[in-house]
């Protein structure tokens, strides 16, 4: 069996162990991430809706236990019932939760907030699941929930530009690294999610003014650098504008595949990842440069961060979700041979498992691994739902030669 193959089947007995009642929680062993992650869940649905019936088609052996499960129908239900979990526990103003179920001490609550992209991934959710089922009652049923959520976006727009702007910690990368204000993956999501919904107009506003065609001081892409800024925000006269640098890998692969970066853009961006080698020993590392202390984006509460070291956790460690967006992205860029290379290095970096993991012997599909030895680290975090998910998104995007939901 080719090892790509293999790493499938293995991501659906990862996402099986996943598949919860009320939803896809964030990793399937006892110990891990047992709780419904807004961006976890919707971004793990993007391959796990891509599953179906027959198995036995696509799983040898030694699976054939897994063959006679509907796992396709397994994961449906927990597609659904992510959606549902989260809607369910929407803001009163609109916004979608963080999580739910993860115990939080200073909110003394299971449903945590403060973030953005929580809120546009559930969006995107509700139409992969009507694209991928061809089932848009789950759709209509939460439409109420996508407009409030959708009008929660749009207050988050301080200069009434149609750009959303957050504040520190909101996304993914918590509190490292440090950023705030227009964020490349914020606007890449917002994108799609306004594509989504048939709101063309602003979506190509937006797409012009983030490649600098107008608007130009709210740009984000930096021509010198071939790339996307991580963040911008306002401009102090001759002191120049706040805005980052460093490359955040997520929000620039978001952009390729979500359509908002230019093919022009979209293969700058790529060149750059291969040239700096970002893509090693797997793809992806989650920012580039790695920060250290003394730097000019440094801030004294990365002191007691995982990411605090060098190419650990979100400071340049590898997180092989986002080896599944780079793969989507050199589809979207018709770089199919470099997109199936890289889906071999993506199995090899799923297979990674913790030497401490006791659970788990082959394809530990872990949360980060180290960026300069790949080596899986962060303890027993085995069975992540977003880096099997995304595995098998990738995947199918090689298979097919499309980015799927978003082409």
């Amino acid at each position: 069996m080719r090892l790509i193959d293999e790493a499938y089947n293995y991501a659906l007995i990862a996402l099986e162990h996943c598949a919860k009642p009320v939803g896809f929680y964030a990793s399937g062993l006892p110990g891990g991430y047992e709780a419904v992650w807004g961006r976890d869940s919707m971004i793990t649905s993007l391959g796990a809706s891509l599953v179906r019936l027959p198995m036995s088609k696509i799983l040898q052996p030694p699976f054939p236990d897994i063959g006679s499960r509907n796992i396709g129908l397994l994961f449906k239900k927990a597609v659904r019932n992510s959606l549902q979990t989260l809607g369910k526990n929407q803001a009163w103003h609109g916004a979608i939760p963080n999580a739910v179920g993860s115990w939080n001490e200073e909110r003394q609550s299971d449903v945590t907030f403060n973030s953005i992209d929580s809120s546009l991934w559930y969006i995107i959710g509700n139409y992969v699941y009507a694209k991928a089922y061809k089932d848009k009652s789950v759709l209509k049923k939460h439409k109420k929930n996508i407009e409030r959520a959708m009008r929660w976006i749009a207050y988050q727009d301080p200069n009434n530009d149609g750009i959303p702007v957050q504040q520190p910690t909101m996304d993914w990368e918590d509190i490292f690294p440090h950023k705030y204000g227009r964020t490349i993956n914020t606007q890449a999501l917002y994108y799609a999610a306004l594509n989504f919904l048939g709101e063309n107009k602003k979506a190509n506003r937006l797409k012009r003014t983030i490649n600098g065609e107008e608007r130009k001081t709210l740009s984000l892409y930096d021509k010198k650098r071939g790339y996307y800024l991580p963040w911008i925000w306002k401009y102090h006269g001759p002191m120049g504008r706040e805005e980052g640098h460093w490359f955040d890998t997520l929000g620039n692969l978001l952009a390729i595949v979500s359509g908002l970066a230019t093919p022009k853009i979209a293969k700058s961006i790529l060149n750059y990842i291969e040239k700096n080698k970002i893509n090693r020993p797997f793809p992806c590392k989650s920012i580039w440069p790695a920060l250290k202390k003394g730097d000019p984006e440094w801030h004294w509460y990365f002191e007691t961060a995982e990411s605090k070291d060098p190419y650990c956790y979100s400071n340049a460690g590898i997180w092989p979700f986002i080896g599944g967006f780079y793969v989507a992205a050199l589809v979207k860029a018709k770089e199919y041979k470099k997109a199936a290379k890289e889906l071999e290095m993506l199995a090899l970096a799923n297979k990674q498992v913790h030497p401490k993991e006791k659970q788990v012997k082959d394809f530990g599909f872990q949360e980060w691994l180290h960026g300069e030895t790949g080596k899986a680290m962060g303890g027993s975090s085995a069975y992540q739902a977003w880096s099997a998910g995304m595995y098998v998104y990738a995947y199918e995007c090689v298979k097919s030669k499309k980015v799927l939901f978003f082409d």
